[in-house]
């Protein structure tokens, strides 16, 4: 008799929904949250260092909140590190809701930022990268795909795969083992060496959005075998329970009896497998685009901006470039687990 997984404190799920809406919130936000463009770059702003919140000026006269104007210097041909030249003469104010680069969001344009300066000093509140570009404002942007991918990836598997195996668990017959044959066909394909040849075959002329979206698609159409073996499963069950073989005898159609008493008492199943399912696409989309095969620059994504992770010299001289994207991704795939992981626990029949 095996033992019983012990459930997930409340909290735990708390707090994973809670991070999950502060990101979600994040992403749609960016237009405002974010201080600058995430395209904007500056050759002289290049690699700079997140910027240091200075109270009182060089006299010691209290200024509140502000920074200065920094740029690049030389490179230390020992160290190979870089000066940063501080202009003390040109103090700038930290605001809120400042007037900063413009956006339009749908029809409405605004050029409202939430936190930002009135002076030449500009707040790069996680540093620039190797263009000159605000990483906070890159990581808030870049949200907008990483999590999006994964509810995009949700929306074109599942009901593929309820529908599919449905059929196949109430139907029985040639149908079943016509299709199960299929899945098992689908589910031998490794998906990394496809995600390959696709990135190879697909036409340069793609945006990067449209690129990803198109291998998203394409490899969503046979990550739904897997579901729909598991749905064709709990269907063989319900298609022996007395309310569906009453309702046979009273006249309905199979397909009535499937889509009305059947597949929706899989749903409890399927509301936690949706739920655990998208961290794999985010993860995806993060090492497509780490190897150059996802979103392309100028365009952010957490995946993208970890490509630099690649150069060693850069984990070791600008670690800031690194650990924000990479903690994003950790964070956003745990808060989906645990959440996942909490749905299972309630949504238990047999708690």
């Amino acid at each position: 008799m095996t033992e019983r997984r012990s459930p997930l404190p409340r909290s735990w799920t708390s707090w994973g929904v809670g991070l999950l809406l502060l990101l979600y919130l994040g992403a749609l936000g960016a237009d405002c949250l974010a201080p600058y463009n995430p395209y904007s770059s500056q050759a002289d702003a290049a690699l700079l260092p997140p910027s240091q919140i200075f109270w009182r000026n060089r006299q010691g006269q209290w200024l509140g909140p502000h920074v200065y104007p920094v740029r690049q210097g030389p490179i230390d041909l020992e160290t190979g590190r870089r000066e940063v030249i501080t202009d003390w003469n040109a103090p700038s104010p930290l605001r809120i809701w400042v007037v900063g680069d413009p956006y339009r969001v749908l029809s409405w344009k605004g050029d409202r930022h939430l936190l930002g300066t009135t002076g030449p000093g500009k707040l790069h509140l996680l540093g620039t990268d190797d263009q000159g570009r605000d990483q906070f404002s890159r990581l808030l942007y870049g949200s907008r795909i990483s999590l999006s991918v994964g509810l995009v990836g949700v929306i074109l598997t599942f009901p593929l795969g309820i529908l599919v195996g449905g059929i196949a668990g109430y139907w029985g017959g040639w149908v079943d083992a016509l299709i199960m044959r299929l899945v098992e066909v689908l589910m031998t394909i490794p998906s990394l060496y496809l995600l390959v040849a696709l990135a190879a075959v697909l036409p340069p002329g793609l945006s990067s959005v449209e690129r990803f979206l198109l291998i998203v698609a394409i490899t969503s159409l046979i990550n739904w075998a897997g579901l729909a073996r598991v749905i064709r499963g709990q269907v063989l069950s319900l298609r022996e329970r007395e309310y569906v073989q009453a309702s046979q005898v009273m006249g309905a159609s199979r397909l009535y009896l499937l889509i009305r008493h059947i597949l929706p008492q899989t749903l409890t199943y399927v509301i936690i497998a949706a739920t655990l399912a998208v961290p794999s696409f985010i993860v995806a989309e993060s090492v497509l685009s780490l190897v150059g095969l996802g979103i392309q620059q100028p365009d952010p994504s957490w995946g993208n901006m970890l490509s630099l992770a690649t150069n060693a010299s850069m984990l070791l001289l600008n670690p800031w470039l690194i650990w924000p994207p990479a903690l994003l991704i950790v964070v956003a795939v745990l808060a989906f687990n645990v959440v996942g992981d909490g749905l299972r626990d309630r949504l238990d029949p047999r708690r």
